[in-house]
């Protein structure tokens, strides 16, 4: 019998055609605000030797250096509305076009929505490679809300404060952004990994996840 992360090696990077996927671990770490995302996305990228993409450090960048997406962003900031998805879009692609040769990528707090998730798997496509799966740290609203206000107390941020922000955070999450799961679940794609515990507790799960083919 072949083994679940035998045949997600044969599934991800054996093709036939000239089109061959190059062999490359794609991974979209997924979850709602306060999961503790950031925490194991450095983790994961120390272990598999991957470039983490952050929409946030993105964001940054692009704005802090001006670029003609960065000045786009700012613009719609500076007028209260949220930057569009190809805006947000066109970041991450810079980012993944200057590290080509990657061994893989972690996308943390992208795809936001099934409209991004469509496009990043279009992209990535056209690059000869792919989304290999989806890890989600599934944690109750409750617990969420407890972590960001303790987060709160050192972290400088309002919101991380205010339970009525917090609990509409996670709303919008739910409404806008956990579909995501279900379009990548759609493709064999996605898995819950249990998000409480230790670190390092944590981390272990996430990486039995990644090697045991990624399939829900």
């Amino acid at each position: 019998m072949i083994s679940p992360l035998f045949r997600w090696i044969l599934n991800t990077f054996t093709r036939s055609d000239e089109n061959q996927d190059k062999i490359m671990l794609n991974l979209v770490l997924f979850g709602p605000p306060g999961s503790g995302k950031g925490t194991q996305a450095k983790k994961l990228t120390e272990k598999y030797n991957l470039i983490h993409i952050s929409t946030g450090d993105l964001f940054r960048y692009e704005m802090s250096n001006n670029t003609p997406l960065g000045e786009k962003a700012k613009a719609y900031m500076a007028k209260g509305e949220l930057v569009p998805d190809e805006v947000t879009i066109g970041m991450l692609e810079n980012k993944v076009n200057k590290h080509l040769d990657a061994k893989g990528f972690i996308f943390d707090g992208f795809p936001r929505n099934t409209v991004q998730a469509e496009a990043l798997d279009k992209f990535l496509t056209s690059k000869g490679t792919q989304v290999s799966g989806l890890v989600c740290l599934d944690v109750d609203d409750e617990e969420i809300i407890k972590r960001i206000l303790e987060r709160g107390k050192t972290s400088g941020r309002a919101d991380d404060n205010d339970e009525s922000i917090i609990r509409n955070r996670i709303d919008v999450y739910n409404q806008e952004t956990a579909p995501v799961f279900e379009f990548y679940k759609e493709q064999e794609k996605a898995q819950l990994v249990h998000g409480i515990g230790s670190i390092d507790e944590i981390f272990n799960r996430l990486c039995d996840a990644i090697n045991s083919n990624l399939v829900a």
